[in-house]
C-alpha cells in the first residue's frame, strides 16, 4: 500500500518531466491565428477604417453663440441682474447645410477604404501564413540536419577511437589517424552549427505563434509533404485580396476626386437668432440669416488637381500590382516544378546510390580492400547527398506552400 501511494504521488511529477509533444503544422497555424501580432495590427486598421465611415456620414454640428452688444462704459451698465443691464443680448444658432452630395461622397470613399482594409487583413493573413509555413519547415529541416550531424559526429568519433587502437597495433599510419581526427573535429563543428541553426529556427517559429518563453522546446512533428502530381491550374487573379484592396482604393480615389469637384457647389449656412434689447424700452426680437461663400480668389482648382493626381496614382498602383501578381504566380509555379524535379531526382535513386556506396566503402575498408581517403570521401559524399535531400524536401514543401497560397483566394478565417 505504501508503494502504491508513493507511485501515485510521483505521477504528477513524472508528467511534468515529460518533454513537450511535437507540434503539428495545423496546431502551429491555430496558434498563429490566435497570437499573430501582424493580424492584430491589420485588424486594428479595419476598426479604424470602420470609424472613418461613421465619421464620414455624420452631419456637421451646429454652432451656437451668445453676444453682448451696445455696452457703453460712460453711461454704465445699469442696476439689477444680468437681464436688467443696459445692453443687447443675442443668442444665435447656425447650421451648415452641405450641397453637391458631399456627405454621400465622403461615405462612399470611406466605405471603399474600409473594404480595402478588410482585404488588406486577408492579404496579411495570406502572406503571414506563408511566413509561418516557411518557419515550420525551416525548423523541420534544422531538426533533420542536427540529426544527420549528430550521427556523422558519432560515426567519426567511433572511427577516431578505433583508429587510435589500430595505430597502436600498427595497422594504420599516424597520418591516417590525424585525418580521422581532423574529420572528427569537422563533424563536431558541423553539429554545433546545426544546433545553432535549430535554435534560430525555434526562435523564428516561436515569435509567430506566441511561444517565445518556451522556444527551445518547440519541435516540428509533421513529415514532409508527399509529392503531388497535380495540375497547376491558375485561378483568376482578380480574386486575390491584394488586388481587391487595390481596386477598392481606386474606387476611394474616384470618390475623393468627385468630392473635390463637389466643393464648387456652395454650402449654405442657415442661422436663427433671438435678441433681448434693454437700451431703451425692453424688447425681444427674432431673426434669421443665410450665408454662402464667395468664390473670388479660387474655385478649389488646387484640390481638384490634387485629387486627379491621386486618382492617377491609384490607377497606376493597381496596374502595377496586377503585373506583380502575374509574375508572382508564374514564379511560384516554376519554383514548384523545379523543386519537384529535384526532389524526384534525389529520392528516385541518388540518395539510395550514395547510401549503397557508403556501406560498400565501410565494408571494403574494414576488410582492408580500400584506403582511408576513399572511405572518407564516400562518407562525405553520403552526408552531402543526405543534406541535399533534406534541403530538397524543404524546398519542395515551401514551393508547394507558396503555390497553394497563390491559388487560395478565399478569406482565411
Amino acid at each position: 500500500m505504501r508503494r502504491l501511494l508513493f507511485t501515485l504521488l510521483l505521477l504528477p511529477v513524472a508528467g511534468l518531466a515529460q518533454p513537450p509533444a511535437p507540434l503539428s503544422l495545423p496546431e502551429a497555424e491555430a496558434l498563429w491565428r490566435e497570437h499573430s501580432r501582424e493580424l492584430r495590427l491589420a485588424g486594428a486598421a479595419v476598426s479604424g477604417a470602420a470609424a472613418d465611415v461613421k465619421t464620414a456620414g455624420q452631419i456637421p454640428n451646429p454652432d451656437v453663440s451668445l453676444n453682448a452688444l451696445s455696452i457703453s462704459p460712460w453711461s454704465g451698465y445699469g442696476a439689477g441682474g444680468w437681464k436688467d443691464k443696459k445692453m443687447d443680448t443675442q443668442l444665435r444658432l447656425d447650421q451648415l447645410v452641405e450641397r453637391g452630395g458631399k456627405r454621400d461622397l465622403r461615405v462612399k470613399g470611406a466605405a471603399a477604404r474600409l473594404d480595402a482594409a478588410r482585404f488588406d487583413l486577408d492579404d496579411a493573413a495570406r502572406q503571414q501564413l506563408g511566413t509561418l509555413r516557411y518557419a515550420y519547415y525551416n525548423l523541420r529541416l534544422a531538426q533533420e540536419k542536427l540529426t544527420l550531424a549528430g550521427e556523422t559526429a558519432g560515426l567519426y568519433g567511433k572511427a577516431a577511437e578505433a583508429g587510435k587502437l589500430r595505430q597502436k597495433a600498427g595497422d594504420i599510419a599516424p597520418v591516417d589517424l590525424s585525418r580521422l581526427q581532423i574529420d572528427q573535429a569537422r563533424a563536431a563543428g558541423d553539429a554545433r552549427q546545426a544546433q545553432t541553426e535549430l535554435e534560430q529556427a525555434q526562435v523564428a517559429l516561436a515569435y509567430l505563434i506566441g511561444r517565445e518563453a518556451d522556444a527551445r522546446q518547440l519541435q516540428a512533428g509533421d513529415n514532409w509533404p508527399a509529392l503531388e502530381e497535380q495540375a497547376l491550374n491558375q485561378a483568376p487573379l482578380d480574386q486575390r485580396p491584394d488586388l481587391a484592396a487595390a481596386q477598392r482604393r481606386l474606387a476611394a480615389a474616384e470618390a475623393e476626386r468627385d468630392l473635390a469637384k463637389a466643393k464648387k457647389s456652395r454650402d449654405v449656412t442657415i442661422g436663427v437668432q433671438y435678441e433681448h434689447n434693454l437700451q431703451n424700452a425692453p424688447t425681444n426680437s427674432y431673426g434669421f440669416g443665410v450665408s454662402v461663400p464667395l468664390f473670388i480668389w479660387h474655385e478649389y482648382e488646387g484640390d481638384i488637381a490634387r485629387a486627379e493626381a491621386d486618382l492617377d496614382i491609384a490607377r497606376l498602383q493597381y496596374e502595377q500590382q496586377q503585373a506583380q501578381a502575374q509574375g508572382q504566380v508564374a514564379q511560384a509555379k516554376n519554383a514548384l516544378l523545379s523543386a519537384r524535379d529535384r526532389y524526384q531526382r534525389l529520392e528516385g535513386g541518388l540518395l539510395a546510390d550514395a547510401e549503397r556506396v557508403a556501406k560498400a566503402a565501410e565494408f571494403a575498408y574494414n576488410k582492408g580492400a580500400m584506403g582511408l581517403m576513399d572511405l572518407l570521401d564516400a562518407r562525405r559524399t553520403l552526408r552531402q547527398i543526405q543534406i541535399e535531400a533534406a534541403s530538397a524536401r524543404a524546398d519542395y514543401a515551401k514551393a508547394l506552400s507558396d503555390w497553394q497560397i497563390q491559388a487560395e483566394f478565399r478569406k482565411l478565417k
